[in-house]
C-alpha cells in the first residue's frame, strides 16, 4: 500500500504517514529498520506493509515490498 510521509524523526527512526484517504498511521523504528532506508522527508511517497493497524515495513515507493511469509 502506498502512503505519504507526514513526519519522520531521524533520532528515533519513527514517524507517521498519510494514506491516500487521509488517514494518519504512525510507524516505529522497527518498521523503518526493516527496510533499506536511511532517511525520510515529509511529503515523500513510500510503500508500507501493515499488519492490522501496525506498520511493519516502510520503503520508497520505487522499491518493492518484501514477500509476505
Amino acid at each position: 500500500m502506498q502512503a505519504t510521509v507526514k513526519v519522520f524523526d531521524p533520532e528515533t527512526r519513527s514517524g507517521s504517514v498519510f494514506l491516500d484517504d487521509g488517514t494518519e498511521i504512525p510507524f516505529g523504528a522497527e518498521a523503518f529498520d526493516a527496510g533499506p532506508l536511511r532517511l525520510l522527508r515529509s511529503g515523500q511517497r513510500v510503500n508500507i506493509a501493515v499488519d492490522g493497524d501496525l506498520v511493519t515495513y516502510v520503503t520508497l515507493s520505487t522499491f518493492p515490498l518484501p514477500d509476505a511469509p
